[in-house]
């Protein structure tokens, strides 16, 4: 049991509209929902979300942390959503010993709140609101090797029982979104998400060639049309590092009109 690393990386939309009946969210609503179904449910949570840079890793410590609703020009219930749930300031210090035996520079952060990153994927799986979260930031400067060894430094935690997601987006190419679609857009999308669902899922690539894609993502195909800024893909590479294999399942889904992926790993007990 103690070999056992549960992680998950998400594509968690658009801002607050998978909780608002959004019709291009259809897809990722259920998914969550099938994602949470089939697995046990975790007792504490760590999520890496695209919307937290810091200078160092920073982990959230507060108790019982606020939200961020760090987004604009929504309808004003999206302003209102609640997700209560606790912190957990053991896990925050369980987090920081680990990254800072791995000699990664690390503090705590007990005032900020949980961001959409967290609680809109978090409402939509586990929607009591139970279970124990916190959040541990990108580092600045989003190279893709200081995310991956990130992820490993927390294999320390060995607890099958807590749940590393990284919150991003398989595709986040924002003018994309609201451009209209053509045949060389649609290829872009579909080349990068071909390559990454491969690079994820591929059991016949060593985990060196796995790594040295992740950390070269850029030489993937359409890369920077599908990511003209990575801080959407880095949570995977946390997740990559954590888990050090192929992901037990992946989910090819429409979100945003857009071709995107999430990808699973979690070990067979």
């Amino acid at each position: 049991m103690n070999n056992q690393r549960r992680a998950l990386f998400l594509s968690h939309g658009g801002g607050p509209l998978p909780l608002l009946g959004d019709g291009t969210h259809t897809e990722m609503v259920s998914c969550l929902k099938e994602i949470a179904a089939r697995s046990s449910k975790p007792a504490a949570i760590i999520v890496v979300s695209a919307h937290w840079e810091a200078g160092i890793a920073t982990v959230t410590s507060g108790a019982n942390p606020s939200l961020i609703y760090d987004y604009s020009g929504f309808p004003p219930e999206s302003y209102e959503i609640k997700y209560p749930c606790p912190g957990s300031p053991a896990l925050a210090s369980s987090i920081i010993r680990q990254l800072e035996k791995a000699g990664i520079n690390a503090s705590t952060d007990s005032a900020r709140g949980f961001d959409h990153g967290l609680f809109v994927p978090l409402k939509i799986m586990y929607p009591e609101a139970d279970i124990p979260c916190v959040q541990l930031s990108l580092i600045k400067g989003l190279d893709p090797l200081v995310h991956i060894n990130l992820g490993r430094a927390l294999q320390g935690l060995r607890d099958p029982s807590v749940l590393l997601i990284g919150s991003g987006f398989s595709f986040h190419n924002m003018r994309a979104f609201f451009a209209p679609e053509t045949v060389d857009s649609q290829n872009a999308n579909t080349s990068f998400e071909r390559w990454l669902i491969d690079t994820c899922s591929n059991k016949s690539i060593s985990e060196e060639e796995r790594t040295k894609r992740l950390i070269n993502w850029e030489a993937a195909p359409s890369a920077r049309y599908c990511h003209p800024r990575e801080e959407h893909l880095l949570p995977l590479q946390v997740c990559y590092g954590f888990a050090a294999s192929s992901c037990t399942k992946f989910f090819e889904l429409q979100i945003l009109n857009k071709e995107s992926s999430m990808y699973l790993w979690e070990h067979e007990s």
